[in-house]
């Protein structure tokens, strides 16, 4: 997820797919989605890597992430948290590797310590209530210290939302702001289907689905790294709002806008003059202005 200088959004750039196969190791969506963070964690050494994700990628699988991995997902109401594991007394014998069991959500979040904290989420800054704990998800991520940061946003009492992330030095601002960025995924995803095509396959077979959708991905991406590097300009709104004056509320380019000039320039390079070496009409008229300009 990265945020261009020209949105005031982050979009989610897709950089690598694995395809979901029923009976096989493969059928778990967490063990696909660790092994993809920690081949991203392998190419891109000296970077830490942070993964966003809802409840559902949340199992022992996390148990095996990479220390550079940095995991955020939705914290189950039945989850069972620990103290962290008490001191050593220096007896023999194994020492605990976890404190004793906490108790519900509910509970913990009627005795937390409630702040404000300032927070931008889906393009809006606002002031809510959090609160944070460090204590153990045993069952999840082992004896790995988690973060657990529990947000009032409409209830005056409770909680309305539990988040939990591994990493350390998080702060509850940073974790929600960043699961609240996870959307960019769902619009990325919308975007995939809607404008690249990438669920228009015309072959039904298993290679469309093995070869046709990554390259469509990775497509997407290639377009929206052009725009942002190379194919942005401020002018694109203004022609935008004078093709539709009716969308006057239009401030920044949509992917559609991004693909639509990538197309354009796609054109524009395809079908170029049959004497590109004889000058333009546009050409030839500034020349002649100059040449007047001159005798003058």
């Amino acid at each position: 997820m990265v945020t261009p200088p020209f949105l005031a959004r982050p979009v989610a750039l897709p950089v690598l797919a694995k395809l979901v196969v029923k009976g096989t190791t493969s059928a778990s969506r967490l063990w696909l989605a660790r092994r993809m963070t920690g081949m991203l964690a392998d190419a891109l050494p000296g970077r830490d890597i942070h993964a966003v994700a809802d409840a559902a990628y949340a199992g022992k699988e996390l148990r095996l992430l990479s220390p550079r991995v940095a995991w955020t997902t939705r914290l189950r109401k039945d989850a069972a948290l620990h103290d962290l594991p008490p001191a050593r007394t220096g007896r023999r014998g194994r020492p605990p590797v976890k404190g004793a069991r906490l108790p519900s959500l509910a509970r913990l979040a009627g005795r937390a310590d409630f702040a404000p904290v300032t927070v931008t989420r889906y393009g809006k800054t606002g002031t809510i209530e959090a609160a944070a704990i460090t204590r153990l998800w045993y069952s999840v991520f082992g004896t790995r210290p988690v973060t657990v940061v529990l947000i009032r946003d409409r209830s005056g009492s409770g909680y309305d939302l539990a988040l939990v992330t591994n990493e350390p030095a998080a702060s509850p601002a940073r974790v929600i702001e960043r699961y609240a960025s996870r959307w960019s995924i769902e619009a990325a995803i919308e975007d995939a289907k809607q404008i690249f095509g990438t669920g228009q396959a015309r072959n039904r077979t298993a290679g469309a689905v093995r070869r046709t959708v990554p390259f469509q991905l990775a497509c997407q991406t290639l377009a929206m790294t052009w725009y942002a590097t190379a194919g942005y300009h401020p002018a694109d709104i203004d022609g935008h709002r004078q093709r539709a004056p009716w969308y006057a509320t239009k401030t920044r380019p949509s992917t559609a806008d991004m693909l639509a000039r990538l197309r354009r320039v796609l054109i524009a390079a395809k079908y170029q003059p049959s004497r590109p070496d004889q000058p333009a009409p546009e050409e030839i008229h500034a020349i002649r202005l100059a040449w007047e300009d001159t005798a003058a």
